[in-house]
């Protein structure tokens, strides 16, 4: 018997929680879930794209953790028009903390973060180099972060960095979607401020693990 959730091939991890539909209602109360399951403590964020490229809703939100140990990661998921072809696409940003491997699930890699990839792309070559590793330059909370290009699945494009102490990730849908970083994406934290004029879309199939 064991008290916490276990997954066979990891052992223990902070169980999923992801609501079936999504609407500002949904969002709030994942927001107060937040909220409630730190008092006085540094909230994991809820990083949602803001404002919103043209054509992009959001389409989902999740957390992980439990009353024991409280939230542990955070995921919001929005669709739009991909950057290239003009299809659908989709994008899931993932804030968590060490070792919880929601990021790692979503971008289809094993391991419970992306220490050892983000370990090697530090010492890559740089510019003009044929070993170099490109990375994105989003603004998270105002401030310019790096994401960094990480092994993923071969339909997905998966990024890493760190904001707020906290890994981040950005997973894109199909992999040519991660061109958007490119762009001039900005983070806002959802737990501090819920914008009234967010769009909402159908809800995500990747946050509920059809992916």
């Amino acid at each position: 018997m064991h008290a916490e959730s276990r997954c066979p091939d990891c052992g223990p991890v902070a169980p999923l929680h992801v609501p079936e539909n999504i609407g500002a209602e949904i969002v709030a109360s994942v927001v107060d879930r937040i909220q409630a399951a730190q008092p006085g403590q540094p909230a994991v964020p809820l990083w949602c794209p803001w404002p919103l490229p043209p054509g992009w809703t959001t389409t989902g939100v999740a957390w992980a953790g439990d009353d024991r140990l409280g939230v542990r990661a955070t995921a919001v998921a929005c669709a739009g028009p991909e950057p290239l072809g003009g299809g659908p696409a989709d994008l899931v940003f993932v804030a968590e903390e060490p070792g919880v491997g929601l990021g790692a699930r979503y971008a289809g890699v094993p391991g419970p973060d992306a220490g050892p990839e983000l370990a090697e792309a530090l010492t890559e070559p740089g510019p003009g180099h044929p070993g170099h590793v490109g990375r994105a330059g989003i603004k998270v909370a105002g401030h310019p972060t790096p994401l960094w290009l990480i092994n993923s699945l071969t339909d997905r494009s998966a990024y890493a960095g760190e904001a707020r102490g906290l890994w981040l990730y950005a997973i894109a849908w199909p992999a040519s979607a991660g061109h958007l970083l490119a762009e001039d994406v900005v983070l806002h934290d959802l737990v501090e401020w819920m914008p009234t004029e967010l769009v909402y879309g159908a809800p995500s199939p990747y946050l509920h693990g059809k992916a």
